[in-house]
């Protein structure tokens, strides 16, 4: 194609940058307007006149509401850069006459800001791109060209980035916290890496346990109280005791016990010992934080949203399961929170999806697969061959015959894919008494386990990839709401019952795996460890999605 030569047009407001290059080179032609003045037409006749600016060429009110908004974009976690906020600032501080520089900074700030609201509605990443596999028809359509001129009808432009958001109140907090965090960010109180922690007697690792000395208790008080953790007006650590050898302040009562209130909000065992993995938590600045947030709002505008009565997520990074419950008002409550057990980070990871839960499993049998059976029951049972009938395994062929007696050859067949090991319902089954599946492409569901006592621990990533359920009962009350008969004594008797029976749920209900590295509850603010690298592959990927 043959490029035009244009020259800028007289009485042209100057603009500088990246806008300015975009806005002359491609807008401020001289013959070829014509195009472009059509294109302003019809987005101002659906409108009911220009968009942007009067007759006489002056921005309209809702103009300045519009580009207030596009410089406010850092409030959601975006760059205003990304919708040229600055430039467009420049091009619209003045009238611009009627004509192509016109109709090319109307056409800019109307593109500019239907960009900023898909990016508000559905985030900078496709995250399918992050291998997260949510269903594209669980998103509600979206017009971001029909939702601004609706809002601009009733000259309210931010009624169009409300609308655009994600419909969650957490999305809100996450936003409140934000800018909490930026406020604190490049405080003093960060200036300095606090002092290395004391080595107790008897002790291989450093550590600061209740009633030691540490010279470093004046900067850790300054920013739990920063924090939230320790409230303002406390003493300071030196008005309390001190120790007599080292004249260093003793760690104690109120420091102990905002320390402790810290741990629970970083996904640390409670014990108000500073160890390493505290001290490395206590040591992330501000600004990081601020940075997680961030990553933890753009998932947000992924998250399928709640459009059934009731939806079940599970919180990978937090080991956390909610069931939530849509009321008749439309509030959402919080009916379940269970603790749960997720895939191991090094090598069995729990996959990212949403699915509809259909069937539950009383006394289920297990089908250990072939990857499990390959690599570690085959060479256990050739070990210790007194497994195979502890455990209640048996051998099931490609026919559904079922053998329950061990031998090389079975084993064999299983190696080749002719048979597979199996275990019995019963105390032994790994699935516990329940098990709740959403069929996917994964075979990934929910059950119970024998294996209590994991649910005890931190961390919780020890599965082969299932998630494991601490309230299973409970769980299955909220699922079988509404299905007549199956009260907790009924659902007690089927898992206890020792024969497989499944049912069908009459309604199914939406489970989601999610990730989410940050969360707000009531007016504290939680940060896990990104478990399976997630939020570092986002960052990458949203580095290199920055135009220019």
């Amino acid at each position: 194609m043959k490029r035009l030569a244009c020259s800028p047009v007289p009485g042209v407001v100057p603009v500088d940058g990246l806008f300015r290059r975009r806005l002359l080179l491609t807008a401020l032609a001289c013959t070829v307007a014509g195009p472009l003045r059509a294109l302003a037409a019809d987005l101002a006749a659906a409108s009911g006149g220009r968009l942007w600016l009067d007759e006489s060429g002056h921005p309209l009110p809702q103009t300045s509401a519009a580009l207030h908004l596009l410089a406010d974009a850092a409030s959601h976690g975006l760059d205003p850069q990304d919708y040229e906020a600055a430039g467009l600032a420049q091009a619209f501080s003045r009238p611009l006459a009627p004509g192509p520089q016109a109709d090319a900074a109307e056409q800019a700030l109307t593109r500019a800001f239907e960009h900023y609201l898909t990016d508000l509605h559905r985030g900078r990443i496709d995250p399918v791109q992050l291998g997260q596999r949510y269903r594209p028809g669980r998103q509600v359509p979206f017009d971001p060209g029909q939702l601004l001129r609706t809002a601009l009808q009733r000259q309210e432009p931010a009624a169009a980035v409300a609308a655009a958001v994600p419909q969650l109140s957490q999305y809100g907090r996450l936003r409140q916290a934000l800018a909490r965090y930026r406020s604190l960010a490049g405080h003093p109180a960060w200036n300095e890496a606090l002092p290395q922690l004391p080595r107790p007697a008897q002790s291989r690792t450093r550590k600061l346990e209740p009633g030691q000395p540490w010279s470093g208790l004046e900067r850790l008080a300054q920013r739990l109280q920063l924090l939230g953790d320790l409230a303002a007006g406390t003493a300071a650590p030196s008005a309390g005791a001190v120790d007599a050898g080292s004249g260093a302040p003793r760690y104690e009562v109120e420091l102990v016990e905002a320390v402790r209130r810290f741990q629970q909000r970083h996904g640390l065992e409670p014990d108000g010992v500073i160890g390493a993995t505290t001290l490395a938590q206590l040591e992330v600045d501000p600004a990081a934080r601020a940075h997680q947030i961030e990553l933890a709002l753009e998932r947000l505008r992924w998250t399928p949203l709640l459009k059934a009565r009731r939806m079940v997520v599970v919180n990978l990074p937090e080991f956390m399961l909610r069931a939530y419950e849509v009321a008749s008002d439309g509030s959402v409550r919080v009916a379940l929170e269970s603790r749960v057990v997720v895939g191991r980070a090094l090598d069995t990871r729990t996959p990212l999806f949403d699915e509809d839960m259909r069937f539950i499993e009383f006394s289920p049998y297990w089908n250990i697969p072939p990857s499990i059976a390959r690599a570690e029951t085959i060479p256990k049972l050739r070990r210790d061959p007194g497994y195979f009938d502890r455990m209640g395994f048996e051998f099931v062929g490609a026919d559904g015959s079922v053998q329950r007696a061990l031998s090389g050859a079975h084993l064999d067949a299983v190696l080749a894919g002719r048979m597979r090991i199996r275990q019995r319902p019963g105390p032994q089954n790994a699935l516990g008494d329940i098990k709740f599946v959403f069929p996917n492409a994964d075979n990934i569901y929910l059950h119970h386990t024998p294996a209590v006592s994991l649910f005890g621990r931190e961390r919780r990533d020890y599965s082969h990839g299932c998630i494991r359920v601490e309230k299973p009962v409970e769980l299955a009350e909220f699922v079988l709401q509404g299905m007549a008969g199956w009260d907790r004594a009924r659902i007690e008797s089927a898992m206890a019952q020792g024969s497989s029976n499944t049912l069908k749920l009459a309604d199914p209900v939406p489970v989601l795996i999610h990730y989410g590295t940050t969360l707000v509850k009531g007016d504290q603010i939680y940060f896990f460890n990104d478990l399976y690298g997630h939020d570092r592959r986002l960052d990458a990927a949203l580095r290199q999605h920055r135009p220019g």
